[in-house]
C-alpha cells in the first residue's frame, strides 16, 4: 500500500468509527439532542433597497456528524416566508467556533455573494435571490480568504494564499522527511493532520497574532489578489496598487484619540462612529467605562462624545451608522440584567438619544459566541433574537415604534417546549464584599423532603442557553431531570489570577447561600462546571471551597506543563504567564505555582472530578489527571480533533448525556440502566467510595 493509499485508508477507518450510531436510552435524551440541533443565525444583511434579507441557517447532524448550512432571502417587513437559496457548506471555524459569513449583495439586489466550504475548498459563490440558481463564482486552486465586490457590481475582487496542492504537498514532504521541532510546531499534538481546518484535517502550526493560534501549515505564504469579470468569467491578477481598501478598524485612526475598541464609518459622510475604553483599570484588563462619540472623518482629531444619559456611563458594546440618517444605533448589554441587550438611536446632529427596543436576551446580528450589530435599513433593524429559555429567530425592529416582529423562527418547537417545562429566572446577588452578580437559573422540581440539587457553571450566559460556554452542560435537561442549574455572569476580567479565581469561587458560594436560604436549593449537594477560565474557576472553588460536591471541567487547568509544551515561544508564553497569572518559571514563582495549579497537591480538590476534554489541549493536565486517574478523582476523556471549544455534533452528544449522568449519579444517586455504561458506573461508585475515604463523610 503507497503512503497515499495509506492515508486515505486511516481516514476511511475513523470516518466508519464515526458512523457507529450512539445509544440514548434516557427518556429526556430528546431534549440534548434538541439542544445540540438547534438552529443557529448568522450573516444577516440587508438588500441595497431596504426590501430584503440574507441570512444563514447552521444546524448539526448527529448521524452524519456535520453541520448544514442554507442561505434564505426573505422580505425585511415580513410579508412572505424565507426562500431557500443554497447550501452553504462546512462552516468555517476559529477555534472550534463558527465564524459566521455575511453575504454580500449585488448593486441590483438580485444576486447575494458568499464564501462556501465543499470539499475542503472555499471559493465564492453567488445565489440568485429569485432561488432560480446557484453557482460557484471563483473556482481558484486555492481557498479565498477574502472578497468583495467593485461599485458597479461587474467585478469581484478576492484574496488567496498558498494553493491547496502546494498545502498538500508540504504536508506530505514532511510526512516522508520527517517534521522540525521548532516553535511553530505545537508540542504534543500529532504532527499530520491534526485538527480541521475549512473542511479537512490538516496539519497545524502555531502562529503569533496578538495570541498563539493553531493555523495550517503555509498559512503565511504571501497573499494574492484577483479579479475575476462576472459577465465573461475572466481572471486576472491584481497589482498591488489595485488592491482594495480594506475595511476600518480602530488602529486606522490616531492613537492619541485614547483606546479605542470599536470603529465604524459612514459610507455617505464619512463620518467614523467610535467606542472608547476610558477610565482607571485598577487591575481590570479592560478600562471600566464606554465612551460613544463621533469624528467628521478619518483625519479627524477632536471626536464629539455622545452626553445625553441614556449613552453615558453605560456598557455599550456594538455601533452602526442608520442608513442614510445622522444616527448612530447602540447596543447596550446589561450585566445586572444577564446581559440583556437595548438598542438606542443617537441623533449625532441634535445630540438625542432615543430607545428603540429592549431585550431580556440577545438582538444582534448572530454567531454563537459574538453575535455582533444587527444588520442596518432604513426603517428597521434585522436582528437575531435569543433568550436564556427560547432559541434563536429573526425579528424585524421598527426604528421608530420599536415594534418587534418575527420573520422565521424554525426552532419554535423546542421553544414551546422549553416555555412549558424550563422555565428561567434572572437571578441578582451580591457577595460577602458587595460585588453584585447576575445569573440565569432554572429551577428543578424538589422531590422528596429536601430541596433539589444545584449545578453552577460560571463564565457567560448570553443568548439561547445551552450549557454556558462551549455548550457542555445541557442546563435545561438537567432541571428536568430534578437537578436546578444556574448560570453565572462573571465579574470584569481582573489581570491578577488569585483575584479573578477568588471572586469566582465567592460568585459560587454567594449564589448557593442566597438560593438555599430562599429554600430553592440543598447547599450540601452542589455540582460545579467551566470550561478555560469557567474551569479554573471550577479547579479553584474545589480546592478552595467546601461547596462543590462534584465537578466538571471541559479544559486543563494551569499547570507547568505549559512551560514545557510553550518552552520554544519563551519571550511570548512567559510574558503570558506573568501578566494573566504572575507565574514564572517554577524556581521564580514556586508559592504562586502551588496557589493556583492542581499539579503538586491533587489531593487538594476537595470532590470527584469529571474531565472531557479536547485532544488540543488535554496534554496539559496529564501531570495532575494522571495521578487522580490512579487514585480514583477523576474520570477523563479526550475527543479526537477538538480545539478549544468542541464542535463535533457527535462529540457535543456524548459531552451533554455524560455530564448529565455524572450530575445525576454525584448529586441524585442515580444511575441510567443503560447496560453499556456499566463500566461507567463501576469506576464513579469506586470513585465515590475513595472521596468518602478522602473527606470522611
Amino acid at each position: 500500500m503507497n503512503r497515499a493509499a495509506a492515508v486515505n485508508f486511516m481516514r476511511t477507518l475513523l470516518l466508519a468509527a464515526l458512523l457507529i450510531p450512539f445509544h440514548v436510552s434516557r427518556v429526556e435524551a430528546a431534549s440534548i439532542r434538541q439542544l445540540v440541533e438547534v438552529i443557529d443565525f448568522s450573516g444577516a444583511s440587508v438588500s441595497p433597497d431596504g426590501h430584503m434579507v440574507a441570512f444563514r441557517t447552521e444546524q448539526a447532524s448527529i448521524e452524519r456528524n456535520t453541520y448544514d448550512t442554507v442561505w434564505y432571502v426573505q422580505p425585511s417587513d415580513g410579508t412572505s416566508p424565507p426562500r431557500r437559496l443554497g447550501d452553504g457548506g462546512e462552516p468555517l471555524r476559529h477555534g472550534g467556533v463558527s465564524v459566521g459569513e455575511v453575504a454580500k449583495w449585488s448593486p441590483d439586489g438580485l444576486w447575494i455573494f458568499y464564501r462556501a466550504v465543499f470539499d475542503g475548498r472555499v471559493d465564492v459563490w453567488r445565489a440568485a435571490v429569485d432561488g432560480s440558481r446557484t453557482e460557484p463564482v471563483t473556482r481558484d486552486p486555492a481557498n479565498v480568504r477574502e472578497f468583495s465586490l467593485s461599485a458597479d457590481g461587474t467585478t469581484l475582487i478576492y484574496r488567496v494564499g498558498a494553493t491547496r496542492e502546494d498545502v498538500v504537498n508540504a504536508e506530505l514532504a514532511e510526512y516522508d522527511s520527517g517534521v522540525l521541532v521548532d516553535r511553530s510546531l505545537p508540542l504534543g499534538d500529532n504532527v499530520f493532520r491534526s485538527a480541521y481546518h475549512e473542511g479537512r484535517l490538516s496539519t497545524q502550526r502555531l502562529i503569533d497574532r496578538g495570541g498563539l493560534d493553531h493555523l495550517p501549515l503555509l498559512e503565511l505564504a504571501p497573499s494574492r489578489w484577483k479579479a475575476i469579470e462576472l459577465s465573461t468569467g475572466t481572471k486576472s491578477d491584481l497589482s498591488p496598487d489595485d488592491v482594495p481598501v480594506s475595511p476600518l478598524t480602530p488602529p486606522d485612526l490616531s492613537q492619541n484619540l485614547g483606546e479605542i475598541w470599536q470603529a465604524t464609518q459612514d459610507t455617505g459622510s464619512g463620518r467614523v462612529a467610535i467606542l472608547t475604553r476610558t477610565g482607571e483599570g485598577n487591575g481590570l484588563l479592560n478600562r471600566p467605562t464606554v465612551e460613544l462619540a463621533v469624528l467628521s472623518g478619518l483625519d479627524a482629531r477632536q471626536p464629539m462624545k455622545c452626553m445625553a444619559e441614556l449613552c453615558t456611563n453605560r456598557p455599550i458594546s456594538d455601533i452602526l451608522w442608520r442608513p442614510r440618517s445622522d444616527e448612530v444605533l447602540f447596543t447596550v448589554s446589561d450585566p445586572d440584567k444577564g446581559l440583556g441587550q437595548s438598542i438606542f438611536r443617537w441623533n449625532v446632529d441634535t445630540g438625542g438619544v432615543l430607545p428603540v427596543a429592549e431585550s431580556r436576551g440577545e438582538m444582534g446580528g448572530g454567531g454563537r459566541w459574538r453575535p455582533g450589530a444587527c444588520a442596518p435599513a432604513v426603517d428597521a433593524l434585522i436582528c437575531v433574537a435569543a433568550e436564556a429559555d427560547r432559541p434563536p429567530r429573526i425579528e424585524r425592529v421598527d426604528l421608530e415604534s420599536g415594534e418587534r416582529k418575527v420573520l422565521f423562527e424554525p426552532n419554535v418547537a423546542l421553544a414551546r417546549d422549553m416555555a412549558e417545562s424550563a422555565p428561567v429566572h434572572l437571578l441578582s446577588w451580591t457577595d460577602v464584599h458587595g460585588t453584585r452578580f447576575a445569573g440565569q437559573f432554572f429551577p428543578a422540581t424538589s422531590t422528596g423532603d429536601k430541596p433539589p440539587p444545584l449545578f453552577v457553571v460560571y463564565y457567560r450566559c448570553s443568548g439561547f442557553l445551552r450549557g454556558g460556554v462551549g455548550d457542555e452542560w445541557p442546563l435545561a435537561t438537567l432541571a428536568r431531570n430534578g437537578v436546578s442549574t444556574l448560570c453565572i455572569n462573571a465579574a470584569p476580567y481582573k489581570t491578577d489570577a488569585i483575584e479573578r479565581y477568588d471572586t469566582g469561587r465567592l460568585a459560587i458560594e454567594s449564589a448557593v447561600d442566597f438560593l438555599a436560604s430562599r429554600g430553592d436549593i440543598d447547599p450540601e449537594r452542589v455540582g460545579v462546571g467551566g470550561l478555560s477560565m469557567g474551569a479554573e474557576v471550577a479547579i479553584w472553588t474545589t480546592m478552595y471551597s467546601r461547596v462543590p460536591r462534584a465537578v466538571s471541567v471541559a479544559t486543563p487547568g494551569i499547570s507547568p506543563n505549559l512551560l514545557l509544551l510553550f518552552s520554544l515561544w519563551e519571550d511570548t508564553h512567559l510574558s503570558r504567564l506573568k501578566r494573566y497569572w504572575q507565574l514564572g518559571e517554577l524556581d521564580k514563582t514556586p508559592e504562586r505555582w502551588r496557589q493556583i495549579s492542581p499539579s503538586f497537591n491533587p489531593k487538594q480538590l476537595n470532590a470527584p472530578v469529571l474531565m472531557q476534554l479536547s485532544e488540543q489541549e488535554y496534554r496539559v493536565s496529564l501531570d495532575y489527571a494522571v495521578q487522580m486517574i490512579r487514585t480514583h478523582q477523576a474520570d477523563v476523556y479526550v475527543f479526537p480533533h477538538e480545539p478549544h471549544q468542541k464542535f463535533q455534533p457527535r462529540h457535543k452528544l456524548a459531552v451533554y448525556e455524560r455530564n448529565l449522568d455524572w450530575f445525576l449519579f454525584w448529586l441524585q444517586d442515580i444511575e441510567d440502566a443503560d447496560p453499556r455504561k456499566a463500566n461507567q458506573y463501576a469506576r464513579w461508585r469506586l470513585m465515590r467510595e475513595t472521596n468518602l475515604a478522602m473527606t470522611g463523610q
